[in-house]
């Protein structure tokens, strides 16, 4: 894969103006627009150093035939068109979000002469009030089932409407007043629109103006006597206010917002919306999304804005109070703030007519409403993971795509992978996972604590551990091996089997010690047709070395470096770089993330073991009575490390020269801000 050489244009002929472009492939087709603040600063940066670029941006330069580009005025111009081409062109490297799931509206078909109250889902129609979305239909019934009472709007469909009209006879809502049945003439069609402009003012936030109504019309029947009817309008504004709880009140009365938070990974990423209308949540939505380009959080955020609101009518902002997913509300609260927050606050503002507030909130209910998103986002995005890999054909191609790009002679049906994790050379432990057929083995991960471990670069370091922990597993292997066909053959003569063959494997404990007595192999005796370590091409080469030096050559070795998802093999210089959609690359990363998972949880115990337990029990004259005394008053070990020789002298029966010593002693032992690394990162921190 190359660049296009005559693809590069002139850099004098690219205009330092704001505009959007537009890459082709040979056949003409768009395949990615682009929008930049300057157009040949940005064209530039794709043809710079070619080697330098995304895996991805590279596959998109090197498909490309074509470049040209449109000058606008202003970053906000750009904006709108670069929204245009992405709807005309539906490029296939732009990002593109996809519902998660087919969400239902509530909608008012204010388009048609009897207005009707229905659920809807996929595109929106002009002339149509909606509400939401909702996560389920039957929420959305069980609203209107209670404002039907108040607001008996037509829900029938067209074909029942015309029966009903024919016969004379209304359905069975309008006998029991929950339809105005407008079919047979019992309200006009203004009298019935004026009922669903209610019913849809309701549903807006408008709420207190129609429950005061009721309440002065309840008061006026009782005072004249009427007390059915009193009843009755109790019962109206009890439904009411029973519509109004199932909304929960988030905010501030008043306060119209949109909450946007995403949950991402490298390959994929989830997007997730609050529509917050008066105050209350009025409907949540959800995308997923193939991160084709190479971008980040604040990227992800700038084009879903630019997607989600794009279809919205400039200076129409009245589908804001209803809580539509088009309408742009006074406020958008998102979890990172785009490049070009400026210019694209300004658009939404142009859109909407009115001004629009794009920040990120950092305190207060909105911050805590927008982890609750975050947290639904990051939730989505686990459910998205976990479906895709239920699926008993996606893991099968899964399978085969790994084949295919590692030419193995078989499926790796059993997969095994290997991570290293440790804080600046200290407490080095990995982990190893396993899946089957796709899935993970739970019941066979195994946890090593590096014996080796020694003090030098954190790479250095990694390379060791990854080869003593290839060691200390397939040398396990080779001795339990041996050892269940010894017993197997014990088995078989005492029993007359000649076959030899050992009975059926069975699961053992993770961590368990081996015991003479067990005839069954242990699952240690069982190789993977692929080990993936997490890390590059220094990972893999240690692994493969140790593998050859114990004569094991039928076990595949590849590595997965976290940055740009490269596959590396040992004895090749450059990666493979499987394609975006593959999903074997999907599988792979799940592999790699769950040995990190396992690694880093492991060390971590193995850290807060060392701080509890063994921190203060090497404090010269430190006796039990002492040292239960110091985690009484600081509370944990981290905060004793952080305290002052003063601080610690001022514990009952610690003195300044005891004090000292413990300070010393602490000080050397003390989290100096590192991270859990992983192989491929160099010292970098990870997170878990």
């Amino acid at each position: 894969m190359a660049a296009q050489p005559h693809l590069r244009p002139e850099p004098g002929s690219i205009p330092t103006s704001p505009g959007v472009y537009r890459f082709r492939d040979e056949h003409g087709r768009v395949i990615y627009v682009g929008k930049a603040k300057n157009l040949r600063s940005r064209l530039s940066s794709y043809f710079q150093d070619f080697a330098a670029l995304h895996p991805r941006t590279q596959t998109m330069v090197a498909t490309a035939a074509d470049v040209d580009w449109t000058v606008v005025g202003t970053e906000v111009e750009a904006l709108q068109l670069e929204y245009s081409w992405i709807k005309e062109y539906d490029p296939r490297f732009n990002v593109r979000y996809r519902d998660d799931k087919s969400y239902p509206y509530l909608a008012i078909t204010l388009n048609e002469e009897f207005p009707r109250v229905q659920v809807m889902r996929g595109a929106k129609r002009r002339g149509v009030r909606y509400f939401g979305p909702y996560s389920h239909a039957w929420a959305i019934r069980e609203t209107v089932d209670l404002l039907l009472r108040v607001f008996p709007v037509r829900t029938c469909s067209a074909g029942v409407f015309r029966r009903a009209r024919s016969s004379g006879r209304p359905c069975l809502l309008g006998y029991i007043d929950k339809c105005s049945a407008p079919c047979v003439g019992r309200v006009d069609p203004d009298e019935h629109r004026r009922l669903a402009e209610e019913f849809c003012a309701f549903m807006a936030g408008d709420t207190g103006r129609f429950i005061r109504r009721l309440e002065q019309r309840m008061r006026e029947a009782a005072a004249g006597e009427e007390y059915e009817r009193a009843a009755r309008l109790r019962d109206d504004v009890q439904a009411l206010r029973t519509a109004l709880e199932k909304q929960a009140v988030v905010l501030g009365e008043g306060t119209d917002c949109d909450v946007i938070a995403f949950a991402e990974d490298p390959l994929e990423a989830a997007a997730q919306v609050f529509y917050v209308r008066g105050g209350r949540i009025r409907g949540q939505r959800g995308w997923v999304v193939d991160k084709v380009e190479d971008v980040d959080t604040a990227q992800l955020v700038a084009q879903f804005l630019a997607q989600t609101y794009g279809a919205a009518e400039p200076g129409d902002d009245r589908g804001a109070a209803a809580g539509t997913a088009a309408a742009i509300p006074r406020e958008v609260l998102v979890s990172a703030e785009p490049a070009d927050a400026e210019a694209v606050a300004a658009w939404l503002s142009e859109h909407r007519g009115g001004r629009v507030d794009l920040r990120v909130p950092q305190r207060g209910d909105k911050r805590a409403l927008l982890e609750t998103v975050e947290q639904n986002a990051r939730q989505a995005l686990a459910r998205h993971k976990t479906q895709r890999a239920s699926d008993l054909t996606t893991r099968s191609r899964a399978l085969a795509d790994i084949q295919e790009a590692l030419d193995l002679e078989q499926a790796p049906l059993r997969i095994e992978c290997y991570d290293v994790s440790n804080l600046q050379g200290s407490h080095v432990v990995a982990s190893m996972v396993v899946f089957e057929d796709g899935l993970a083995r739970k019941s066979e991960y195994r946890r090593f604590s590096i014996r080796g471990s020694g003090t030098g670069a954190a790479e250095q370091n990694d390379v060791a551990a990854m080869a003593e922990v290839m060691t200390r597993r397939f040398t396990r292997y080779l001795e339990e091996s041996q050892r269940s066909g010894e017993l197997a053959n014990m088995a078989g003569a005492e029993e007359g089997d000649g076959d030899g063959r050992a009975p059926a494997p069975r699961a053992a404990e993770a961590g368990a010690e081996d015991e003479a007595a067990h005839v069954t192999p242990r699952k240690f005796a069982y190789p993977p047709n692929l080990v993936v370590v997490d890390g590059g091409r220094p990972q893999v080469q240690a692994a493969r070395r140790a593998l050859d030096e114990l004569g094991i050559d039928d076990v595949a070795v590849c590595g997965l470096a976290k940055r740009l998802e490269e596959v590396w093999l040992p004895d090749e210089e450059d990666p493979v770089i499987l394609p975006r959609t593959s999903e074997g690359l999907y599988l792979l990363q799940r592999v790699r993330d769950e040995a990190h998972r396992f690694a880093i949880t492991y060390h971590r115990q193995r850290r807060a073991k060392a701080l509890t337990s063994s921190a203060l029990d090497e404090v010269p004259g430190l006796g039990p009575a002492r040292r239960t005394a110091l985690l009484k008053h600081f509370g944990s070990v981290r905060r004793l490390a952080a305290a002052s020789v003063q601080e610690i002298s001022e514990v009952p029966g610690i003195g300044a020269r005891t004090a000292e010593t413990i300070a010393a002693r602490l000080a050397g032992g003390r989290d100096t801000g590192g991270a859990e690394n992983s192989p491929d990162e160099g010292g970098r921190g990870n997170g878990g």
